[in-house]
């Protein structure tokens, strides 16, 4: 089974590697991802998001530079297993060279400084999605951001007052006329409906989750599902267990199972329509035991929706016919 999976961190993790002297390749590591576990895991496409945290790295603007070159280092260095897309036509050129495709994100909008000049600078390096925020407070917009250990502390509470800024609404105007995916995964829930009002294309989530399922404010409301299908967007399922099921306390194991991916995809279906949900892995920016361990094992994944009673047709659709849509549509 095909795959096309909207978000992962696995580039960062290279980058850190590279600062602190511990040379991590793309071919072959110990992360969830590199290209031979994308290839046995039949990986048509992969998001590689450049994540920038506001709070850690050194200037964003810089950061995400720094990013894009091991992004492009890395690809470029495995042209025979892997191109870079800026279009759906690259992608469908790497299919027919019998090559995986690499799209460039950023995970965090405030790298731009609010400056729509470097917004289109990044699209001309290439970048095809981008978060308006992660936990911070950005020039453009607010999060649904948690204090403390985002991976095992509840309860959360969303941020339904404080949305997008004036250059949000700004940035939003011209990511949709540059044909950068706006990706409201991260943003506060007043920032979602502003988001939703004030854009005509369809926008995604590329790695949340239900909160019907699990309470956790980075996971979308049934109104949020509605809406962003209704918009033609699509929503990845996150495979980290804080997003998945609220049996976790401080000392427990965050545990991700197959079975709790599966029953996040039902839901989001039943809610939103099959054509809504896609894969957002956030391998290699989650914690805790997975039974995805790393990305060569989405045939677990395959099985168990199968088991659960997903037809052949709809496995596909999430797997990667939905997020392709969207692909085509906006790029």
């Amino acid at each position: 089974m095909k795959v096309v999976d909207m978000h992962c961190d696995t580039m960062a993790e290279i980058w850190y590697g590279l600062r602190e002297g511990r040379p991590i390749s793309l071919l072959k590591n110990n992360l969830h991802i590199d290209l031979g576990k994308m290839k046995k895991g039949d990986y048509l496409l992969q998001n590689f998001a450049m994540f920038v945290n506001l709070g850690r790295d050194m200037d964003s603007l810089e950061s995400v530079l720094q990013l894009i070159d091991v992004f492009y280092q890395e690809i470029e260095k495995y042209p025979e297993q892997i191109g870079v897309v800026k279009t759906y036509s690259d992608m469908e050129k790497n299919m027919a060279a019998g090559r995986m495709s690499a799209m460039l994100t950023v995970e965090e909008g405030g790298v731009c400084k609010g400056n729509p000049a470097y917004l289109r600078d990044l699209y001309r390096l290439g970048v095809r999605m981008m978060t308006l925020t992660w936990n911070f407070e950005n020039e453009l917009a607010f999060p649904n951001d948690v204090p403390g250990d985002t991976c095992q502390v509840f309860p959360f509470f969303p941020n339904k007052e404080k949305g997008l800024k004036k250059k949000g609404l700004v940035f939003l105007e011209e990511m949709e006329r540059l044909g950068i995916i706006v990706d409201v995964s991260h943003l506060s829930d007043a920032g979602f409906y502003d988001v939703y009002r004030n854009t005509k294309k369809p926008f995604v989530a590329s790695h949340s989750n239900a909160r019907a399922l699990c309470g956790h404010c980075r996971n979308l409301t049934d109104d949020m599902i509605r809406k962003l299908a209704e918009r033609g967007g699509v929503t990845g399922l996150n495979y980290c267990a804080s997003f998945l099921t609220e049996r976790i306390a401080i000392d427990d194991i965050c545990k991700s199972t197959v079975e709790l991916i599966a029953k996040q995809a039902r839901h989001l279906a039943n809610t939103g329509g099959m054509a809504c949900v896609g894969l957002g892995s956030d391998f290699d920016g989650i914690l805790g035991e997975l039974e995805l361990s790393d990305c060569s094992k989405l045939p677990l994944l395959e099985a168990e929706l199968r088991k659960q009673g997903f037809h052949e047709s709809e496995i596909e659709a999430i797997f990667y016919k939905n997020v392709l849509r969207v692909y085509k549509e906006l790029l």
